[in-house]
């Protein structure tokens, strides 16, 4: 993978702990999540708002900056827990070849993002536009730059946290 950047832009970066506060009080934040991931090197738990892609009962995620600290993580650790709300789940990951990312971001995430309220459309084409053209108009570029995880159920239960 030669991914273009390494890590999200300033402003992303500088606003992740009131998106962690708020994600973590409940507050509905789009398809963003609070997911945590133990650390590659450490081996302590990482926690970022992270977005993911629900499509027909699948869940996806993908490093839209590139292949960033907390992909490396993922693919090391290869599992993770989405916080949503109030319930926690405890996911595994697997990382897509470069064929089936391709694949995704021309037959599953351009549908995806065409298919919700027309914010949210505004703001994707925006946002991927400014940042990240190829999301959404280049999917074999996007495949070679951008790790895109798929993840399931580790346990058949959610379990609530306090």
């Amino acid at each position: 993978m030669s991914a273009t950047t390494s890590h999200a832009p300033a402003v992303i970066r500088r606003s992740g702990a009131i998106t962690n506060r708020l994600l973590g009080a409940g507050m509905p934040f789009g398809p963003n999540v609070l997911v945590t991931i133990r650390g590659r090197s450490s081996g302590q738990p990482r926690t970022t708002p992270i977005a993911v892609v629900d499509v027909d009962h699948r869940r996806f995620v993908m490093g839209a900056y590139g292949d960033v600290q907390w992909t490396k993580n993922l693919r090391a650790a290869g599992e993770a827990e989405i916080r949503h709300g109030g319930t926690t789940e405890r996911v595994l990951a697997r990382e897509l070849t470069r064929a089936e990312a391709q694949d995704w971001f021309a037959n599953t995430l351009g549908p995806y993002v065409r298919r919700q309220s027309a914010f949210f459309r505004v703001f994707a084409k925006g946002f991927f536009g400014s940042v990240a053209p190829d999301i959404l108009g280049d999917p074999e570029t996007a495949a070679e730059r951008r790790p895109v995880f798929e993840l399931t159920a580790a346990t058949e239960t959610a379990r609530e946290t306090a």
